[in-house]
């Protein structure tokens, strides 16, 4: 476990030591900011701060996973590939401790590219919220205020697991992307993982794309299923961004969504992702393990 937490250490401030860790973090930061202060011309009072949140997740989850999949290739076919993966292994670890320290370092990194993107989505969507809202928030109105506070409560309560979701869903594909590198380089990895990204945003059509269409395709689909991430179980906007959120539990508003409705499929969502991580990582094992590591392979 030392040997793990050593190499997992090590991998994380080689990952955000990168200099396309910082650059595109800054391009994502720099976007965020510009628009900020853009109006997205909505219909409906408040909607411009749900299209800003969601606009900000998916430049968080893009190009968090873009950096992640630079790092996980340096980290693993590039020292394949020079050498350095060889020397490692001359010291007592195992290629069990070296794959799961590179995986646990390399996520850790993209979870503080997703704090500190989260965090300043959260301080722009807090800053947005009197604007779209028309809430004047130097009001002497206490119940003008208190509506405020009560809007801002409820954004940043959905952002959160949010936030969290995009985590776990570049974990999965974090996962898929160690796999492959043991194998392939840069090259292979980044399209292929990004090509898996897209399709894992597909598989929730599949069961009705292949309806009625016979046995073959439904036993077709339900392999694809199981092969593929299934990426809409990381998917809460439909009730963290765009539904309104309740605070507490109790009788509420059928519209309304309890917070604990919110955490108990984010806990689903982790379980999901914890097995799908550890069969990826598994093939990935069999694939290190017959990987010949003096380079030019693959």
């Amino acid at each position: 476990m030392y040997r793990t937490w050593v190499i997992a250490r090590h991998t994380f401030f080689e990952a955000v030591s990168q200099p396309i860790y910082s650059l595109l973090l800054g391009i994502a930061a720099t976007v965020l900011l510009i628009f900020m202060f853009l109006p997205f011309f909505t219909l409906a009072t408040g909607d411009d701060v749900v299209m800003y949140k969601v606009l900000g997740l998916d430049i968080i989850g893009l190009l968090v996973l873009i950096v992640t999949l630079f790092a996980t290739s340096k980290a693993i076919h590039e020292e394949i590939e020079d050498r350095t993966m060889l020397t490692l292994m001359s010291k007592p670890v195992s290629r069990l401790e070296v794959l799961v320290g590179k995986y646990l370092g390399l996520i850790t990194s993209a979870g503080l590219a997703v704090v500190v993107l989260g965090a300043l989505l959260c301080l722009c969507t807090w800053w947005r919220i009197p604007t779209d809202y028309m809430i004047n928030n130097r009001s002497i109105d206490d119940r003008e205020l208190a509506r405020l506070w009560n809007l801002r409560v409820m954004h940043l309560s959905g952002l959160i697991p949010s936030l969290l979701m995009t985590w776990l869903q570049i974990c999965v594909l974090a996962a898929v992307s160690v796999a492959i590198s043991t194998r392939f380089s840069l090259v292979v990895n980044l399209p292929t993982v990004i090509l898996l990204y897209l399709a894992g945003n597909l598989t929730r059509f599949i069961d009705s794309a292949l309806a009625g269409q016979g046995w073959l395709m439904t036993v077709l689909g339900k392999v694809l299923e199981t092969l593929l991430p299934f990426l809409e179980v990381f998917d809460l906007r439909k009730y963290a961004v765009y539904g309104q959120i309740g605070t507490t539990d109790g009788l509420l508003p059928e519209q309304t969504i309890t917070l604990s409705f919110i955490w108990q499929n984010t806990g689903l969502a982790a379980v999901y992702a914890i097995f799908y991580i550890a069969a990826a990582l598994a093939l990935g094992l069999l694939v290190f393990r017959h990987r010949e590591l003096g380079g030019n392979e693959g």
